[in-house]
């Protein structure tokens, strides 16, 4: 007779424009905390969902638990509001037909206009440098937690407390900065 315990199908959806790497590495802390709770819980899967023009909507994590009891369903909880969980994620317990909305953080997407500004703005500006005043800026409240490059934008996705207060603190620098001419700013948890 077997006495493995059946498992049960979890989905961690974080409503987080991040790429698939990201998401391995929050997979990876994941697993390596289970582990060391001695947790039978373990990541099976994941995968990441496209706008039609691309760029990420949001990203999966696929788990399986030996117990989807509460205990264990909060502790997954936890962790992943504390790794990164935007408002609108959600927990799926499969068979169940049970939905957990979580997360607390706020989204900003910045997309830089990669068509429209002169070619010396283009050629004299330094991306990376960029994203690290942007980054530093809003480091007390939120970071930057992923960048998209689409055909005629590049986007860098920021999560936080407020999406207000990052965009206070990232106003000075779009207004500032000859790259951010013609940029938008968009909520997008």
């Amino acid at each position: 007779m077997d006495n493995q315990p059946t498992m049960t199908a979890l989905t961690v959806t974080l409503k987080a424009r991040i790429e698939p790497e990201r998401r391995a590495d929050l997979e990876d802390a994941f697993t390596q905390v289970m582990q060391g709770m001695n947790k039978d819980i373990q990541v099976t899967g994941g995968g990441t969902l496209l706008s039609d023009s691309g760029e990420i909507e949001e990203c999966d994590i696929e788990l399986s638990v030996a117990e989807a009891n509460d205990e264990n369903i909060s502790l997954i909880i936890q962790l992943f509001s504390s790794m990164l969980a935007p408002k609108g994620s959600r927990l799926i317990v499969h068979g169940e037909d049970t939905v957990i909305e979580f997360g607390d953080e706020e989204g900003l997407a910045l997309y830089l206009n990669g068509t429209e500004l002169p070619d010396e703005v283009y050629e004299n500006s330094d991306i990376n440098d960029i994203f690290d005043k942007m980054d530093e800026a809003v480091e007390d409240i939120g970071a930057i937690h992923g960048v998209w490059e689409g055909p005629t934008e590049t986007a860098f996705y920021f999560y936080g407390s407020s999406f207000a207060e990052m965009s206070a603190l990232l106003q000075p620098i779009i207004d500032s900065t000859p790259l951010c001419q013609k940029s938008r700013v968009v909520q997008i948890a």
